[in-house]
């Protein structure tokens, strides 16, 4: 029965309305806003990208297979013709094409009100970025960095515009090991994606507070989608993940069209603020409808901030230009 619940829950344009009220249907009208989603061809990436759209969005899918990217916008246009769509290559795993991305945007937008920080890679094999980085983190922490102080400019000549970071309960448990980023010393997959996503957590907060002192005119917004069915899991190559997550507990999970609520409260709803924290109201944060959650306290500890911030800054060569004034 809930197999057959998700089922009808990720259907083309049927959004569950949760606990708290607030669904995908709550979005106000987003008609000449721009928004730019990682990771927008599959799971929480494509859920948001059709909820965006259908709300008049125009949405930039930033994906690593173009191919993929242009069937997930064809899925989308079947359901509704008009929605305004741009599919765009970008491996958040290899800053080059972080940098060919961001410079191509620059090339025809004038202003951006959002981007959704969504993508991410889950328990690998120890595998290197082009860069020779931990590919975890560097796709789900460096990539995301890069992308968004390289986009920061249009981002503040957009109206209201936000930063959406998404991380994931996991960044409870994380621990950045500074002397040893890369797991050249010893590596276990989910202990490293623990890493990446306490990284996620730890830069959206740390946005938050440097947007706010300069002034600069953009929201940094955390979420979180809870357990949430997508091909994190289902396609992870360490097979203990693959198995416990993928397949065990997988009937245990919400669709993708239920978690991608937090992130869409996050990136679209009036009240949503700079600073805050959003997952699911729901039993240890695993499913539910939008509320404030927080964060723990590895992710607001200011020195951690500060040593991640410009190790970022370091590994990326990317310095973020903040406004003293609006």
């Amino acid at each position: 029965m809930m197999q057959q619940q998700s089922q009808r829950d990720g259907q083309r344009g049927q959004w569950p309305t949760g606990r708290g009220g607030w669904d995908a249907a709550s979005i106000p009208d987003l008609t000449g806003r721009t928004y730019v989603v990682t990771g927008a061809n599959s799971g929480l990436g494509l859920a948001t990208t059709r909820a965006l759209a259908h709300r008049g969005a125009h949405v930039v899918l930033a994906v690593r297979d173009e191919a993929k990217g242009h069937r997930a916008a064809a899925d989308i246009t079947a359901g509704q013709p008009d929605v305004s769509l741009d599919v765009r290559p970008l491996d958040l795993a290899d800053l080059e094409s972080v940098r060919a991305f961001a410079a191509a945007l620059h090339a025809d937008r004038t202003g951006l009100d959002g981007l959704i920080n969504n993508a991410g890679v889950m328990a690998p094999p120890r595998t290197l970025s082009a860069q020779g980085h931990e590919l975890q983190f560097a796709a789900n922490h460096l990539g995301h960095f890069a992308l968004t102080g390289l986009l920061l400019d249009l981002l503040a000549a957009g109206d209201n515009s936000r930063v959406v970071t998404v991380t994931s309960t996991n960044h409870r448990q994380g621990s950045l090991f500074f002397d040893d980023l890369s797991g050249e010393r010893g590596y276990a997959p989910m202990a490293y994606y623990n890493q990446s996503k306490l990284a996620t957590a730890v830069f959206g907060h740390e946005l938050h507070r440097r947007l706010t002192e300069s002034a600069t005119p953009v929201s940094s917004v955390l979420a979180h989608p809870g357990y949430t069915a997508t091909n994190l899991q289902t396609t992870a190559p360490t097979g203990l993940v693959k198995l416990l997550f993928g397949h065990l507990l997988k009937p245990l999970a919400q669709s993708p069209a239920r978690g991608a609520l937090p992130q869409l409260y996050a990136a679209t709803a009036p009240e949503a603020r700079s600073g805050d924290f959003i997952g699911p109201d729901g039993m240890a944060e695993l499913r539910g409808a939008p509320k404030h959650v927080r964060l723990s306290p590895r992710a607001t500890n200011p020195e951690t901030a500060a040593r991640l911030w410009t190790l970022s800054e370091d590994l990326t060569d990317v310095h973020f230009t903040f406004r003293e004034e609006i």
